[in-house]
């Protein structure tokens, strides 16, 4: 027998090894139990600025047998956009490949179109109403959020858009 079998465990380390655990615990469940302060999330921020909606857009997204991505606005029936195959629409086929991987991982149909939406504070999000899943748009910077501010209503798409997506039909 070692004399580590001998000794009992050192009672301070393990009292201080318990009450961190407990602290951490603690500090993650106080926004959940109310004892701390919610987490800042965009749409609790929204709230608090009183930011509203400029507009909205509801957008499916589908490929077409060529490789062309096709943009229909559900609610107008019309077709937004056409982004032709092999055109440099990287950020927008990215975006749209992780809400696919979520809508599959919770076993969501395909069909369900998605949110685009303008803020007054200039934020624009996508969201996925199936899921609850919401991207703000601006984090990836002016450019990739640029290309999805083109497929709004107001937003006229400038001439290198155009160019690039093909016919737009707002």
């Amino acid at each position: 027998m070692s004399e580590i079998d001998d000794k009992p465990f050192p009672l301070v380390p393990l009292l201080g090894a318990g009450v961190l655990i407990a602290g951490v615990i603690a500090l993650a469940a106080g926004p959940k139990l109310g004892y701390l302060p919610p987490i800042a999330t965009a749409g609790t921020e929204r709230v608090a600025h009183h930011v509203v909606v400029v507009e909205t857009r509801s957008l499916r997204f589908t490929d077409r047998a060529d490789g062309a991505l096709v943009i229909d606005d559900v609610s107008r029936g019309t077709t937004a956009a056409v982004l032709p195959h092999g055109v440099n629409n990287g950020f927008i086929r990215g975006v749209l490949r992780g809400m696919a991987r979520d809508r599959k991982l919770r076993a969501v149909g395909k069909a369900a179109p998605f949110t685009l939406t303008l803020f007054s504070d200039d934020a624009l999000t996508l969201t996925d109403p199936s899921t609850g899943r919401n991207i703000e748009l601006g984090s990836f910077g002016p450019t990739n959020k640029q290309s999805f501010a083109d497929l709004l209503l107001t937003h006229r798409p400038t001439a290198s858009a155009a160019a690039k997506f093909g016919k737009v039909d707002l």
